[in-house]
């Protein structure tokens, strides 16, 4: 028995007239006359006297209609309620990320959320994945944005489509920014700057092969920004993630690694961590978005 159904029951019953309950439920006559009666054959019994001149109910009916309209108060008393819980979810949503190309995926999803529910903000917490992890397991991060390689046993996560691609920060004037592609052996004699998680690392000493303990490493850095101020003094180059190549392109150029070398990166979450209605919700959107993609 569908709910549909038992409002054209009710109609019909207020209107004392299948012909009238049809224009004012804008169906045409024969399909709720149809309905009805499939609803009769379902539940076993006569709601209706036939071959009167108004709608007159059986016993049978006058218990269904009393029913009815118990059950059609219920249903549209918890729609209230639901849509009104939406416009009281408020809060913060917090979200751990690293410089990388997948952020720009954020905007549409929070434009999105944001249009539903007006009263939730959001805080935006830079760091790289093992640090935006740490902040997780301490309850601190709802979500994070996470370049792999990285340990994903204790979070539920996405692993998004976009590829993030390794290149080397150089001064424009540099001769290596006449290449269009640098190459391990090319940069076996320079000053680098590698990044500072150790996973990263070793993702590119796999890249350099035998190269890699003979280079000449004069920084490490957990971020590409400080990293290029380095880079633009002339100090060094520095391997970092296409997607954070946010600094000023007449003063810092870029070239890709060859071969190239690419990383995923996840939306996750903590397995079983309680969350806040808002965080539920985003969470949920987040699902729906990219299984549409």
């Amino acid at each position: 028995m569908e709910i549909r159904v038992l409002r054209y029951f009710l109609a019909v019953v207020r209107e004392e007239s299948i012909t009238k309950a049809s224009e004012v439920l804008h169906i045409t006559q024969p399909t709720l006359s149809r309905q009805l009666s499939q609803m009769e054959e379902e539940i076993g019994v006569r709601l209706f006297e036939r071959g009167t001149r108004k709608i007159k109910l059986t016993n049978e009916g006058i218990l269904l209609r009393r029913r009815a309209e118990e059950i059609i108060q219920l249903v549209d008393t918890t729609e209230r309620e639901l849509v009104e819980q939406d416009e009281q979810v408020e809060g913060k949503i917090s979200i751990g990320c690293g410089e990388i190309a997948s952020v720009q995926m954020l905007p549409e999803l929070i434009r999105t959320f944001r249009e539903k529910y007006t009263r939730v903000s959001f805080d935006i917490f830079t760091a790289t994945a093992d640090l935006v992890k740490e902040q997780m397991d301490k309850g601190l991060i709802d979500i994070g944005l996470l370049l792999e390689p990285v340990n994903m046993e204790k979070y539920d996560f996405i692993r998004l489509d976009m590829k993030e691609n390794w290149v080397v920060l150089m001064r424009p004037d540099d001769p290596l920014a006449e290449k269009e592609n640098v190459t391990a052996e090319d940069l076996l004699p320079l000053p680098l700057i590698l990044p500072r998680r150790m996973n990263v690392q070793n993702e590119l000493a796999s890249w350099f092969g035998d190269y890699y303990g003979k280079l000449n490493v004069v920084f490490t850095s957990n971020l590409s920004t400080n990293g290029a101020v380095m880079v633009e003094a002339g100090l060094a180059y520095s391997l970092v993630i296409e997607g954070a190549a946010l600094w000023n392109q007449s003063k810092i150029t870029y070239r890709p690694l060859s071969p190239a070398l690419t990383a995923t990166s996840v939306l996750a979450w903590k397995r079983g961590q309680p969350f806040s209605l808002a965080t539920t919700k985003f969470i949920n959107q987040i699902k729906c978005f990219l299984s549409m993609d």
